[in-house]
């Protein structure tokens, strides 16, 4: 198809972005809480931006007007990472909590306790556990004990 002019693609590509923002992690250590309501404002922010872009519309077997409207049916990889809200189940520690049950039932009143939850698909099973160290600071590790085990064989050496 034909892209839209210039400015029309900046409105779009930073209405995305602001949209990815609204929902990105970091919001949490910001204490910003994710509503419906504000999901639906960043939908219509780009509806309105592909309208913008796209005035003629957009092709049939483009699938953007469908993710917009809530009518597409996921295929393939995106099927895999849909949980559906009714049967979804939420685990943490190793445990899974009931419907019936609150996230104070479980893990108590204390205001200052954070937590990472997980949703699973029911009968699932409980999630593979993160591990204790990132990537990053494992390596960080190795290297700090390969140099310290180079430094421990050169005073053998040298003790020689």
């Amino acid at each position: 198809g034909n892209p839209p002019d210039p400015a029309a693609a900046a409105t779009l590509v930073k209405t995305a972005e602001e949209a990815k923002a609204s929902v990105h992690k970091n919001q949490v250590a910001k204490k910003v809480a994710l509503s419906t309501s504000a999901l639906q404002a960043q939908v219509d922010l780009l509806r309105g931006a592909v309208t913008i872009a796209y005035p003629m519309g957009l092709p049939e077997h483009e699938t953007l007007p469908g993710m917009i409207e809530g009518k597409e049916e996921l295929e393939g990889a995106a099927s895999l990472d849909y949980l559906d809200p009714d049967t979804a189940t939420l685990w943490w520690a190793g445990k899974e909590f009931f419907r019936d049950q609150t996230i104070g039932d479980r893990v108590g009143r204390n205001e200052k306790t954070k937590i990472v939850a997980r949703l699973q698909k029911r009968g699932g099973g409980a999630p593979a556990r993160e591990p204790a160290v990132s990537e990053e600071e494992r390596k960080a590790m190795m290297a700090h004990y390969f140099k310290k085990q180079e430094e421990m064989k050169k005073l053998a050496e040298n003790d020689e």
